[in-house]
């Protein structure tokens, strides 16, 4: 089996437009897809970059907010982790086109686990 590869990452904005742009301009980013949230979805040919839009009156600050495992078989890798002291991955509850499941790091940290993938391949 493939080794899983960080496949996606995902960024808390005040202005996702302008991270577009930005990224865009200087990277050769392109757009893969929007929701009707604000939210971006960016990649590369390789990685996708979500750009979430930060609700002010919320308490998260601007930044990492997670990042996403592609994996050749979730139910493989959701068995392996069951042997961990976390949180089991749980079935993302609403619709994404990127990640069929998130799961948590020892330290806390947010991570999707995707087997079809991120977009791009």
């Amino acid at each position: 089996m493939p080794r899983p590869r960080i496949r996606h990452l995902a960024l808390y904005a005040r202005r996702p437009e302008e991270l577009v742009r930005f990224y865009g301009d200087h990277f050769g980013m392109e757009t893969l897809a929007t929701d009707k949230d604000g939210n971006y979805f960016l990649h590369d040919g390789y990685l996708t970059l979500a750009l979430l839009k930060i609700d002010m009156g919320g308490e998260a600050p601007a930044g990492m907010n997670h990042f996403g495992f592609h994996v050749a078989d979730i139910a493989g890798t959701c068995k392996k982790l069951a042997h961990e002291d976390v949180e089991p991955p749980q079935r993302r509850t609403s619709p994404r086109p990127y990640a069929e499941y998130r799961a948590i790091d020892p330290e806390g940290n947010w991570f999707d686990l995707s087997e079809h993938g991120y977009g791009v391949d």
